[in-house]
């Protein structure tokens, strides 16, 4: 089966053959998962990495005051993973759970080198995926660290309106590094023209 919502993902960066594609496809497993199912959890090896198809997923740490702090968000055409684990062949340190029901690809690790091997193209759609994910990660970690509260919210709405609909207050509140109290305080400020 060849899925194109992946393909046509992968062709905006990358060509592939058809019989790469097909390749390719047959070796992704479809995944149907229920709302707030958990695919990961700590202690667990990942099994691989996850495209979305349909759905939202997070992915997030349980501190020692067993609060949660989600680190990641993954809605369609978005890949997830803990890359920690995958790397380092070492037990995960974070959650994965759906947030919405969820259709999603899952590439496991065991077939990914060989995919790399076979299909020279990979190899660049991954690395460009991977340096994606490293800039975002780079940003995200400089707006925790050089903007207020106020100022990354407004900025993170103005990037992903209709994101910002589908996440529970609290999950983004977490994200963002500041309690759902104060996030509520923002909206209630901003809906009143303040």
């Amino acid at each position: 089966m060849v899925y194109p919502q992946l393909i046509a993902h992968i062709n905006r960066h990358v060509s592939l053959t058809p019989d790469e594609e097909v390749l390719l496809c047959d070796s992704m497993q479809l995944l149907s998962v229920k709302k707030k199912h958990i695919i990961l959890e700590p202690g667990k090896q990942c099994k691989g990495e996850y495209f979305v198809l349909s759905g939202l997923l997070r992915q997030y740490y349980v501190n020692a005051k067993l609060n949660e702090q989600i680190v990641q968000f993954a809605l369609e055409n978005w890949w997830i993973a803990d890359h920690d684990s995958l790397v380092n062949d070492v037990p995960a340190t974070t959650y994965i759970q759906t947030i919405e029901a969820s259709e999603i690809l899952l590439l496991p690790a065991k077939d990914k080198e060989r995919l790399l091997a076979e299909i020279p193209a990979l190899q660049k759609y991954f690395r460009l995926m991977m340096q994606r994910a490293f800039v975002a990660s780079q940003r995200r970690i400089g707006f925790l660290f050089n903007q207020t509260d106020e100022e990354r919210y407004r900025y993170f709405i103005s990037l992903f309106p209709d994101f910002v609909q589908r996440v529970p207050q609290y999950m983004l509140a977490s994200y963002l590094g500041f309690t759902p109290q104060f996030l509520s305080r923002i909206r209630a400020k901003r809906e009143s023209g303040n």
